[in-house]
């Protein structure tokens, strides 16, 4: 997926209303309330705004006729196959009413162009396993987590060592558990955390 790089803003005057999107990356719902927060002018005529986050998404037409703002610019996004990406238009009104056509097309527009303009990236798919250590092997391991962007999401420890629940890029995890197998000498194992999934055995 593409996501933004970095935070983006663009400006459009319509028919004397001024139109200001502001777009950035955000990983959760959570993160999107913050930046709409951060972001909305309280005077302003209207902060509308839209978030895709995965299958999430959420929209607000803040005051304009149902379906003239939000959806549109949740459509802007998904229109620039962008992923993890919330969107605010902060509307000042110029006296000028638009119409429902010409809202949608407004903030629409306006978001779509922001979003045209911005820098992206590109997010490779990630995925979470369980990696069993013995306490023996553990100093080899925290090498590989920052040598292949691992992020460690829990630490836990039994009987027979640390259990560690990653999280790191789809396309690196052979060479990661190659990487492990090595340093452990066979020691360690991969799990998934979906217990349908096939483990990966080491050694």
């Amino acid at each position: 997926m593409h996501t933004l790089q970095s935070p983006f803003t663009h400006e459009d005057v319509i028919k004397k209303s001024r139109f200001i999107a502001r777009a950035a990356r955000v990983d959760s719902p959570e993160a999107a309330a913050d930046f709409l927060a951060d972001v909305r002018e309280p005077e302003a005529t209207h902060n509308c705004w839209a978030y895709k986050i995965g299958e999430a998404y959420r929209f607000s037409d803040d005051g304009e006729p149902g379906g003239t703002a939000g959806r549109p610019i949740l459509a802007a996004i998904e229109g620039q196959q962008l992923d993890h990406v919330v969107v605010v238009v902060t509307r000042y009104f110029g006296g000028i009413k638009l119409g429902a056509g010409g809202l949608v097309r407004a903030y629409g527009g306006t978001a779509a162009e922001c979003l045209r303009l911005a820098p992206r990236v590109e997010v490779k798919p990630r995925t979470t396993v369980l990696l069993r250590i013995p306490f023996d092997a553990v100093g080899q391991i925290y090498q590989l987590l920052e040598r292949f962007s691992v992020k460690k999401q829990d630490e836990q420890y039994d009987a027979d060592g640390v259990v560690f629940h990653l999280e790191l890029a789809q396309d690196v995890v052979m060479a990661f558990a190659e990487a492990v197998r090595d340093a452990t000498r066979g020691a360690a194992r991969v799990e998934p955390i979906d217990p349908s999934a096939d483990s990966v055995e080491f050694g």
